[in-house]
């Protein structure tokens, strides 16, 4: 049974950091397209980062140069490091896997997802 467990979130004032992690259970992990999603209450949910399986990186312009998506294969880990905090990225964060090469934008082409982890920023 495929389990994407993420961890790391928490309340931070603005212009603080935090890390997210996300352990998947997954036997090919490596060749899998991993990505960052969020949800605030009210909102459809985003893609905030992706890695593709080449260590491509993407990112949501309303992050770029604060956020850094990160993959460790060895260890079946995905990480978001994100810095420079502010209260609009107050949501909950999900962690999500899709069985192919390269990274979709789109929620509906991610086939396993996490239970979430929430950030709270407060101004």
């Amino acid at each position: 049974q495929v389990q994407l467990v993420e961890s790391g979130g928490g309340s931070v004032q603005s212009g603080g950091s935090l890390r997210l992690s996300c352990a998947a259970s997954l036997s090919t992990y490596s060749r899998y397209c991993m990505a960052w999603f969020r949800q605030a209450p009210g909102k459809e949910r985003e893609r905030v980062a992706a890695i593709n399986v080449y260590g491509y990186t993407n990112y949501a312009d309303s992050v770029k140069g604060r956020f850094t998506i990160s993959r460790d294969n060895a260890k079946n880990t995905l990480y978001l490091q994100m810095n420079s905090l502010k209260p609009e990225d107050t949501a909950m964060y999900y962690c999500a896997a899709r069985s192919y090469d390269w990274c979709s934008i789109s929620s509906g082409d991610f086939s396993y997802w996490g239970q979430g982890t929430q950030v709270t920023v407060s101004s």
